[in-house]
């Protein structure tokens, strides 16, 4: 697209906002109908070892992904003087695995728990012997098991469990879905139906779940996540 054309498209808001929320760097990128970028702005951020565990604070999402779009409107305004007033889409991308678990009044039990720690050696290992399929440490079914193993007494509050590309998502939406490739780094997915894996998920439900008082009350937090 020439200037011309570009600067019809911010107008009429025919673009696509897409803001990645990676390790250590958020990033903001708008393009153009035909998949051109327009303009684009980051923000560094990084994670905190607290207690033990490596994590962020998704409150903080939205203060800190306005540096970045803030930046992708002063650089649309400076290079098309065009003022971006409009999008026609955003998307959001985040570090995938990890482990936000959410009561069912939707407050987080614990902090969110990265994909960089590796405090999941245990369930790990049982998962994958259990499965067939390898379970990384960084996968949110691994924290949530190592969690049951652990004993944590906040398993029993689970109502669903999500990604940080999920919650913001739930935050700005109201809902709590994933998207298939988002959820393929929370637990194994059968690629013939595009949804967790069925028979990974009785497996898991029936030897390793037994007892565990939450199921009686619900969902289970794997299971959930189909919708989280």
């Amino acid at each position: 697209m020439n200037q011309n054309d570009i600067r019809n498209t911010i107008a009429g808001g025919q673009t696509a906002l897409g803001i990645e929320l990676g390790s250590t760097r958020i990033k903001a990128v708008l393009i153009g109908a035909d998949h051109t970028p327009i303009a684009s702005g980051s923000h560094e951020w990084e994670n905190r070892y607290e207690n033990g565990v490596w994590t962020y604070q998704p409150r903080r999402c939205g203060r800190v992904c306005r540096p970045p779009t803030d930046l992708c409107q002063r650089r649309v305004q400076a290079q098309y003087g065009a003022p971006l007033h409009t999008i026609g889409a955003i998307g959001f991308s985040a570090m995938m695995h990890g482990y936000l678990p959410f009561d069912q009044g939707g407050a987080l039990l614990v902090p969110f728990r990265t994909w960089r720690n590796t405090i999941t050696g245990e369930a790990a290992e049982k998962l994958t012997d259990l499965f067939q399929f390898n379970i990384p440490q960084r996968w949110s079914i691994a924290h949530l098991y190592q969690a049951i193993l652990n004993q944590e007494p906040h398993v029993k509050d689970i109502a669903f469990l999500t990604t940080l590309a999920g919650y913001v998502h739930w935050k700005l939406t109201g809902e709590q879905v994933l998207g298939v490739g988002e959820a393929s780094g929370m637990f194994p997915i059968d690629s013939t139906i595009n949804d967790y894996d069925a028979r990974m998920l009785d497996l898991f439900d029936a030897p390793l779940c037994r007892g565990w008082d939450a199921v009686a009350a619900g969902r289970h937090p794997a299971q959930s996540a189909r919708g989280g």
